[in-house]
């Protein structure tokens, strides 16, 4: 082993049993309250609770389909954040499809991919399947509602 190799490898291990060890004060300039020289301060600890591998719930029974076709551009907009277009795929008489935003969306929405038209109005959902937002469908043909954030959304032709 050369001695680059063998000061590289104590280096490494002496980082490993100081970062087991929990002294981060002697890491790269972090104080002892963990702070950093850069101003961030400490990790929030994680989560905690139960962990479910469950599925999702859905509806129950057969759901029917939106008034209006979903197929096509849809622009979702929220007041003060902007909006940005959305495509929405689904087949004639459809009750559910896909979502492929086009960019520039306000708050989550750019993570937007599902839609499901359910008893109480129209469902975004992200990629984990999480609600974005529910809208119920106004009398000009367009959808409006709540985030999960709680802005107020719009979605209309």
């Amino acid at each position: 082993m050369t001695v680059q190799a063998s000061r590289f490898t104590r280096l490494i291990g002496t980082l490993l049993a100081c970062a087991l060890a929990g002294c981060a004060e002697r890491i790269g300039g972090l104080g002892g309250d963990g702070a950093s020289a850069s101003g961030t301060g400490p990790l929030a600890a994680a989560p905690t609770g139960p962990v479910t591998s469950a599925p999702l719930p859905t509806q129950v029974g057969p759901r029917t389909p939106p008034p209006v076709n979903m197929a096509g551009r849809w622009t979702l907009t929220s007041p003060g954040s902007g909006g940005c277009a959305m495509n929405f795929g689904a087949g004639a008489g459809a009750a559910e499809g896909t979502i492929a935003p086009e960019g520039g969306c306000p708050g989550n929405f750019f993570t937007s991919r599902k839609w499901a038209y359910e008893e109480n109005g129209l469902v975004i959902r992200d990629h984990t399947g999480q609600p974005l937002a529910r809208l119920a469908l106004g009398s000009t043909g367009r959808f409006d509602g709540q985030a999960t954030g709680g802005q107020a959304v719009s979605l209309g032709r």
